[in-house]
């Protein structure tokens, strides 16, 4: 078979092979999931409240939707660990600053929701991000590591920078019930089984000293259990006493074994379908 020939062949084949996809743009819409290899899903309507529903958490408010205003701005910011107990407001926090940074600055901000599971490829999404005149807000919510899980490599190396660094246009915020995005008993076997106690855990501890924020959230307390009911309340125009609805707050806690902003909003769910309010 001669070289024109094969030439032919070649061309051929190229010509009825599909082209090679275009990275993810985006477009169309505020906030995305990623699912790797390479497919960012638009969200049409993002899972949120309102960033002054938030009760209880007045400190970390000023503090992540400041750090999240001012990147959606285009200025320097740092990426942001959320830490602390379950339920008090730390993934809405998130989703109501970003809702807050588009009010203010229209279309400047895409949130990117990325999963636990899928840590491993956030390289990949960065290389996608990297270049792209949207800034974006990368979020992993519930993050932690448990033993032998080697993925917090690909987030400390993001975190680091690298070589290529992180890109300008890309902050990352994630939240955790742990301090240190571990298990507490798995830091102590490891510290006490080790030739070199300190070194022996440093790598995986450090990571959470690689974020610039540390914000942490606490249990609430009665009162602002009571704040944080009273200002759904309002929100929702509820047709309800205050010393009602508080009785039945205090109910809906004793059997949920707790108080939190989770709660809360649950029992304001509950109160409203009883009430016959819509949502």
């Amino acid at each position: 078979m001669d070289a024109a020939l094969l030439t032919r062949i070649a061309e051929a084949l190229e010509r009825l092979a599909p082209p090679p996809a275009l990275p993810p743009r985006l477009e169309g819409a505020d906030a995305f999931v990623w699912h790797p290899p390479a497919t960012l899903s638009p969200v049409p309507r993002v899972s949120r409240v309102e960033i002054e529903l938030l009760q209880g958490v007045e400190r970390q408010r000023e503090i992540i939707l400041e750090n999240t205003l001012r990147f959606a701005s285009g200025l320097p910011a740092n990426n942001a660990m959320l830490w602390g107990a379950r339920g008090m407001g730390k993934s809405s926090l998130v989703k109501a600053a970003h809702a807050e940074a588009n009010r203010l600055h229209p279309g400047s901000l895409a949130l990117i929701e990325i999963h636990r599971e899928d840590i491993r490829t956030l390289p990949e999404l960065l290389n996608i991000l990297r270049g792209q005149e949207r800034r974006a807000l990368v979020f992993c919510d519930d993050l932690s590591f448990e033993k032998e899980d080697a993925d917090y490599k690909a987030l400390k190396s993001v975190l680091d920078g690298g070589i290529e660094g992180r890109p300008p246009n890309v902050l990352f915020y994630a939240t955790s019930n742990r301090r240190h995005l571990m298990p507490r008993d798995m830091i102590e076997n490891e510290r006490s089984s080790a030739i070199n106690p300190s070194e022996a855990v440093e790598e995986k501890v450090s990571l959470s000293d690689r974020f610039g924020l540390w914000v942490g959230f606490h249990n609430c307390d009665q009162p602002t259990f009571f704040a944080m009911i009273e200002g759904y309340a309002r929100a929702m125009d509820l047709p309800v006493e205050a010393s009602e609805l508080r009785a039945a707050a205090v109910e809906w806690s004793v059997t949920r074994g707790g108080r939190s902003g989770r709660v809360a909003w649950q029992f304001i769910q509950d109160m409203a379908g009883r009430l016959g309010v819509k949502g």
